[in-house]
């Protein structure tokens, strides 16, 4: 669960990277998968061949997929895979006779990547506003965020389905024959640091996406993978996507990664209409990556990494809570699994954030990596400007010693930071 620099200094990595790392570093069953296969086979382009690890890989991932999805499409990384299913969604309607289908929704405070598409979807205006020429036109509404959104006397329930309602409403105001999807994370993660739905809220969601003809896309690139204590954070929500995006946890960081889950009914829009999906990259189903993420998954399975996810990230999120429960600066402790959130304000009762000038966020990550640890934080958590928060991403295979360090060395950097 470490990493060293240049000068031997070892340090937790708390946050896996960019809640990448779910088997750690070095792990040698997947090293030794990534070299076996590079023996056998390292690339042959899918325009003449398909390969043995992607399939194999797509068979494991089908079988534990939500109720309804049915084929796999391997890409590099999360904004590729975003990307691709948002083209998936639009072929999807062009393909039904439904072109004037192109509005996407997505909620504010959201993340989906880097590229063109991806970025225009996600809700961060920080991140968007230097390349907003060159974005298409996307609506958003508000995250269901229960710190910031729930309000005095209501119940979580009541909120969830007042949150959700924001999504009819857009879809009403936008004309329902012109919606495309509507894009959200089941658990935000680095815009917002692992923020959850409230019980109630995907399923009023799906409804709704349902009674309009709207295509779900939940992008669990950050927060699936078993990263929250199930495979996939829908499956606590109880809701089944149309499609799906995946990325960090299905390949932990040993290769470049990502795909998209797709229902049935896509499928078979593309292979009953033009006959195949108008998208490619060169290194899609790349056999490497594809032996490296499955022998991750072989692992999780093996060694029951599910199972000490929940119970190491019930133990984490108890010794969070008794560091920072009453903390000053600490407003809310949030989170699934090993995905957990602190979010940092200036005054607890008032939830008032510190000032974006003083960068707490940046001085949090400064002042853990002297001591030894990897988090991730970030600002503009509130509204893309204002708000500091700390991301925990652990990987899987932490102990309870390992909790601890991370707890006692995060709470002297926090203090260190706010003092």
């Amino acid at each position: 669960v470490e990493l060293f620099d240049a000068a031997g200094k070892a340090y937790i990595d708390a946050s896996g990277g960019a809640a990448v790392s779910c088997l750690g570093h070095g792990h040698p069953d997947v090293i030794e998968a990534i070299k076996a296969q590079a023996e056998h086979l390292a690339y042959a382009h899918t325009s003449f061949f398909t390969n043995e690890p992607a399939e194999r890989l797509a068979d494991r991932l089908i079988a534990g997929a939500p109720e309804g999805i049915s084929h796999a499409y391997f890409v590099s990384g999360g904004s590729e895979a975003n990307e691709a299913a948002l083209k998936m969604a639009k072929q999807y309607f062009v393909e039904k006779g439904k072109p004037e289908r192109r509005n996407i929704i997505a909620r504010r405070q959201s993340y989906h990547g880097n590229t063109l598409g991806t970025l225009a979807t996600g809700g961060n205006e920080w991140r968007r506003a230097p390349f907003t020429p060159l974005l298409i036109e996307t609506h958003h509404i508000d995250p269901c965020y229960a710190y910031r959104y729930q309000v005095p006397g209501e119940s979580e329930e009541a909120y969830g389905q007042r949150a959700a309602q924001a999504l009819e409403d857009k879809i009403l105001e936008l004309g329902p024959e012109t919606v495309m999807a509507f894009v959200a994370e089941p658990v935000v993660g680095a815009t917002a640091g692992a923020v959850p739905a409230v019980p109630g809220y995907f399923k009023r969601i799906r409804e709704i996406c349902d009674r309009h003809g709207v295509l779900l896309l939940l992008d669990e690139v950050m927060c699936g993978m078993g990263r929250t204590g199930t495979m996939h954070a829908c499956e606590q929500d109880g809701v089944a996507p149309d499609l799906m995006s995946i990325a960090k946890g299905l390949g932990g960081g040993y290769q470049p990664i990502g795909a998209v889950l797709l229902g049935r009914h896509i499928f078979d829009a593309f292979a009953n209409g033009s006959g195949a999906f108008q998208h490619g990259h060169t290194y899609i189903c790349h056999p490497v990556a594809c032996a490296a993420a499955l022998a991750v998954q072989e692992v999780i399975e093996r060694d029951g990494l599910l199972a000490n996810v929940r119970a190491m990230g019930s133990y984490l999120r108890g010794r969070l809570e008794s560091r920072f429960g009453n903390h000053a600066h600490v407003g809310d402790i949030r989170g699934r699994g090993l995905f957990l959130g602190l979010e940092l304000v200036a005054d607890r009762s008032s939830k008032a954030p510190f000032e974006p000038a003083l960068k707490i966020n940046a001085k949090v990550k400064r002042e853990a990596m002297a001591r030894g640890l990897m988090v991730y934080p970030a600002g503009g958590t509130i509204d893309g400007a204002r708000g500091d928060h700390v991301l925990l991403a652990p990987p899987f295979i932490i102990d309870e010693a390992t909790a601890d360090a991370i707890v006692e060395r995060l709470g002297e950097a926090v203090d260190a930071a706010t003092a």
